[in-house]
């Protein structure tokens, strides 16, 4: 393997440093003498055992820029999400693949929970994380933790803003702008034989099925789905918009309750992804109504099951989500921070673009 001028410097400089402990670490101990040409006695050769830790270290380093023995800490910000499931699956075969020592671990949807998970990678000397924060209003916490711990880090699935990203250079997001999907979204109902407009009326009526209000996919979607219909001339109705933290349970309740409100008043359904949108579809069937006759319904991600119901005719389409894609992202943005590359302000976020699923289209993608 031949090795850059750049990893060859670090590696010499690191061996000229093999007295000093850990950084951070104020109780260093005195550097030992070099050992003498002649073997070197029981004492001394107990004296050069530290260097021989750090020399096994900077192999290490020079490892970890071409893929092989690094070690990489994966937060996931709970593993029940069916996208993230995707998507985590996607990133340990990946990184497992290119020899990458990886360990993943479940925020169970709780930021407290998250922060030790990051601060345990840390303190077990990770030499890259991948994030997907819990909460993006943790984004500061999380980004001054690993700045200063001067870990390379990839965020993913979860954006903070571009001032935020700015206080570490050493930090990337990689995902899909979620203003692309509601757009999206909005299309879909666009490209339907009567704009969603079913009843006729000059207006679509609508409820929306939001995600986490707190996350900024959420919010991009709800508001973007929308515009597009506005954007293209349509009057719109919103009926009701109720959170349901993409989850399929809840999805299903939601509609359940609305389509007992408002009943046929209802002509769309927006969900903010697709686990919520198959629970929408069960509450839709249960009422007796029928997809793309008298009600349309859309998610987001390209989820297997979601696939099958857009091939079924049960739902208008979806957004494919691609988890494939991010996840190999997300991997080569880690590899880039480890080669020593690192990222000026406002060009931190690497986007992977979204793509409509329709009937017409959707075996492409089962």
């Amino acid at each position: 393997m031949r090795l850059s001028k750049k990893v060859i410097a670090v590696a010499m400089a690191s061996m000229m440093m093999v007295s000093m402990t850990a950084c951070g670490n104020s109780n260093s101990e005195p550097a030992a003498a070099p050992a003498p040409a002649t073997p070197a006695p029981a004492e001394t050769q107990a004296a050069q055992e530290p260097a021989q830790t750090e020399a096994e270290s900077v192999a290490a380093t020079v490892a970890e820029t071409t893929g092989e023995g690094g070690t990489v800490g994966v937060c996931i910000y709970k593993f029940d999400d069916a996208f993230m499931t995707t998507y985590r699956n996607a990133l340990q075969e990946i990184l497992e693949g290119k020899g990458y020592t990886v360990t993943f671990m479940d925020g169970k949807n709780d930021q407290a929970e998250q922060n030790n998970q990051i601060n345990n990678f840390i303190a077990q000397g990770v030499d890259a994380l991948i994030i997907n924060p819990v909460m993006t209003s943790a984004a500061d916490q999380i980004i001054a933790t690993v700045k200063d711990a001067d870990v390379p880090t990839v965020l993913i699935n979860r954006e903070p803003t571009a001032e935020q990203m700015s206080a570490y250079e050493k930090l990337v997001y990689v995902g899909c702008d979620a203003r692309q999907s509601g757009t999206m979204q909005g299309e879909l109902i666009l490209d339907t034989e009567n704009k969603g407009d079913i009843n006729g009326d000059g207006k679509i009526s609508y409820i929306m099925i939001q995600g986490d209000p707190e996350n900024v996919d959420a919010q991009y979607r709800t508001e973007f789905s929308v515009k597009a219909l506005t954007d293209a001339g349509m009057e719109v109705e919103q009926l009701d918009l109720q959170r349901g933290d993409w989850d399929r349970n809840k999805g299903q309740e939601i509609a359940q309750n609305d389509l007992a409100q408002f009943g046929d008043e209802i002509e769309v359904v927006f969900c903010n992804n697709d686990d919520m949108a198959i629970g929408a579809l069960q509450a839709i069937q249960a009422a007796g109504r029928t997809v793309n006759e008298d009600i349309y319904l859309v998610g987001v991600d390209a989820l297997d099951a979601a696939l099958n119901e857009v091939a079924a005719g049960n739902m208008t389409g979806t957004v494919l989500n691609d988890a494939q894609g991010q996840a190999e992202g997300a991997v080569a943005a880690m590899e880039e921070l480890l080669g020593g590359k690192t990222y000026a302000s406002g060009e931190q976020s690497i986007y992977v673009d979204y793509v409509k699923v329709t009937p017409d289209n959707v075996a492409d993608f089962q």
